[in-house]
């Protein structure tokens, strides 16, 4: 299975003028945290850093340090998410039929959801991490009234990682980028095409570090957990 990370991001609402991926989380950069992951899983073979070439600098840095065993390239990102992604998935290796998405912030990944997605993708040609959602869920308008309360019973919070086939995938992507469209995750582009999306269950504890309270919490968890 081949991985892209994408990881590319800022963290403005971190409070942070670098990337987001190299604060430290005990010590390691949340970065390190996604590769070990990756390192720890037995279906990744490829890993694919999607980034700017400013930090490539301290990515090469951060992977001198860790000594993966599963080769890993770095690849110019571009201005938005769906922009690098494609760009990773014009990079992947000529062989590669299927690939799995992973956010670099989501840095308390498992190796054991990278592989249960890789295994559900060989019965399915799109696929995301997903957890039912908890809260009560309103529609809002722009003055902050609220226009519709959904069924929480078919409300799933998607999380990455997301895998696809990855002709598909590209297919979408050149669609999505000749008619226009702006999605915030691969599997809107599936949705937008016709094609199916399974869902996978994600983990609790997989959530995404984006603010200082994330930061806190993924320490808890990490400390937790080892």
């Amino acid at each position: 299975m081949y991985l892209l990370i994408p990881a590319a991001g800022l963290g403005k609402r971190m409070g942070s003028d670098r990337n987001k991926l190299l604060l430290t989380l005990l010590g390691k950069p949340l970065l390190t945290w996604t590769l070990l992951a990756a390192e720890a899983s037995q279906t990744i073979r490829w890993i694919g850093i999607i980034g700017q070439p400013y930090d490539f600098p301290e990515f090469k840095s951060m992977l001198s340090t860790i000594s993966l065993s599963k080769p890993v390239e770095l690849i110019q990102g571009g201005k938005t998410r769906q922009a690098s992604v494609f760009k990773g998935l014009k990079a992947l290796p000529m062989e590669a039929k299927q690939v799995l998405i992973h956010d670099g912030a989501r840095c308390l990944v498992t190796g054991d959801l990278l592989d249960k997605c890789a295994s559900e993708l060989s019965h399915c040609q799109g696929l995301i991490a997903a957890i039912p959602v908890k809260d009560t869920i309103k529609v809002v308008d722009s003055n902050y009234l609220i226009q519709d309360t959904p069924n929480r019973d078919n409300l799933w919070a998607a999380q990455t990682p997301q895998g696809f086939d990855v002709n598909l995938l590209k297919d979408c992507h050149e669609k999505g980028y000749q008619l226009g469209w702006a999605v915030t995750d691969d599997a809107a582009l599936f949705e937008k095409c016709q094609l199916p999306v399974k869902i996978v269950q994600g983990e609790e504890t997989n959530l995404k570090v984006t603010t200082p309270v994330d930061l806190a919490i993924a320490e808890f968890i990490l400390k937790q957990r080892l």
